[in-house]
């Protein structure tokens, strides 16, 4: 199965002068905006709403951070706003990976076309 990775850009609502802007992988089996924890402080001072329980793709549970206001907008898509999810993710090869969730892909009228390795605009919302 290949791997779809998109371009995203993060910003805090309140202080916009505070963004990520990053490649992050599309992750189906995730519901949030994942990001890592080192990354905090470059989203500024967010509203911590909750923490979370958290289980890997390994099975492993670990806490993490849910914060906002954030505006999330997918390269080629309209802009959503919500929250991201903070969690202690391990670097591989120095580098680190944020993925897209089902949530984020839902809001921002994305699918996932598996053929062409991409996602596609849906341009009708499913309300059934």
């Amino acid at each position: 199965m290949g791997r779809i990775v998109t371009n995203v850009v993060i910003k805090n609502l309140i202080d916009v002068n505070y963004s990520i802007n990053c490649d992050a992988l599309i992750d189906t089996g995730a519901a949030h905006m994942v990001l890592p924890l080192a990354w905090k402080e470059r989203l500024g001072s967010l509203h911590k709403v909750r923490d979370i329980d958290c289980e890997t793709a390994t099975q492993q549970l670990i806490k993490g951070e849910i914060c906002g206001p954030v505006e999330i907008k997918l390269e080629g898509f309209d802009p959503i706003y919500g929250e991201v999810l903070f969690l202690n993710m391990e670097p591989a090869d120095g580098l680190y990976e944020p993925l897209i969730g089902y949530i984020i892909l839902e809001q921002s009228q994305a699918a996932v076309d598996m053929l062409g390795h991409r996602l596609i605009h849906v341009k009708k919302v499913d309300l059934k």
